[in-house]
């Protein structure tokens, strides 16, 4: 996985990697990791969740300002996006 082909949480899994940071695989897996911060409180290097937690169904890493980065779905590039447009569920701060 990576760098040129990514899911969601392979992304995550391989941005924490070049800071010395493992995380676990999957989206499952990686939003028990860290602990769980507010929506209202942000900051760069948070990770950001969408479905119920326990069921998580994606995964991106806040990088600031409102936006964030990540794998949408197969077939598309690694993008920024701005929350406003696609607001996560829940978040966990791992560093």
């Amino acid at each position: 996985m990576g760098p040129n082909s990514f899911d969601c949480s392979g992304l995550v899994q391989y941005v924490y990697r070049q800071v010395g940071i493992s995380l676990s695989r999957t989206t499952y897996q990686q939003e028990y990791q860290g602990k769980a911060v507010s929506l209202n409180s942000l900051q760069p290097g948070d990770l950001l969740f969408w479905g119920n937690y326990g069921n998580a169904y994606h995964v991106a890493i806040y990088i600031g300002d409102g936006n964030f980065i990540q794998a949408p779905t197969k077939g598309q590039n690694v993008k920024i996006t701005n929350i406003k447009y696609y607001h996560p569920t829940f978040a966990r701060r791992i560093l």
